[in-house]
């Protein structure tokens, strides 16, 4: 039986695990009080689900590589929030200081990004594998620019038709927790919406956080 092998979402992939390591770094710079267990328990957990999924990618089971992709990305979220839940709490309560305040919401804005950036890369279109299997991307919960050229664009890396990567749902998902909506990037998908309001509202609690600390600093 053929194993289904696709070089081009191996090497997509690597982003995304990135991301998902980078997410779970940060969680250690937390303070303890907000964070899930002991401060690197979370890294720990995210190399120990990524790394046997990463194995299954190179197998070609997919389907398995996908759903630990899914619980990888499920934890991250998870414990995000419930960070931002204790920042929230903590502050009224003055049981966090001005810098671990400053430290924490820095973390928690950027773990924001490379979460939804996951989320989207792994929903949009069926995944990253389904996508590639295609010869263009022309369907999908986000309307790219790019879609609605005809032809390749103007990239001199893009020399045949044009597929989303990584940095495109990472440069989307910048864009939602900075200006709390879609820039460039009309959304199409009732599921996509949701999300996207999931993490502007994530964004905002946190930037609000700063934003009220300051005015009782001043």
């Amino acid at each position: 039986m053929s194993v289904d092998k696709s070089p081009k979402t191996s090497e997509a992939m690597w982003p995304s695990l990135i991301a998902m390591a980078a997410a779970g770094a940060l969680h250690g710079l937390l303070p303890e009080h907000l964070a899930i267990g002991p401060r690197w328990m979370l890294l720990a957990i995210v190399f120990g689900i990524l790394i046997p999924s990463e194995i299954f990618h190179a197998l070609g089971k997919h389907k398995f590589c996908k759903i630990l992709g899914y619980v990888a990305i499920s934890i991250v979220t998870l414990a995000m929030i419930w960070s931002v839940v204790r920042l929230v709490n903590a502050i009224p309560l003055h049981q966090i200081k001005p810098e671990q305040l400053l430290r924490s919401a820095i973390v928690l804005w950027a773990t924001n990004i490379l979460v939804f950036a996951g989320w989207y890369w792994k929903l949009d279109a069926g995944g990253p594998h389904k996508r590639d299997l295609r010869e263009t991307h022309d369907d999908g919960a986000f309307l790219f620019p790019q879609m609605t050229i005809n032809g390749p664009t103007d990239d001199p890396d893009d020399k045949k038709n044009w597929t989303p990567h990584f940095i495109d749902y990472l440069f989307l998902a910048f864009n939602t927790s900075t200006a709390l909506s879609p820039t460039d990037v009309p959304v199409l998908s009732r599921w996509a919406k949701v999300l996207m309001m999931i993490q502007a509202m994530i964004s905002l609690a946190v930037v609000g956080l700063l934003a009220a600390r300051a005015v009782n600093i001043l």
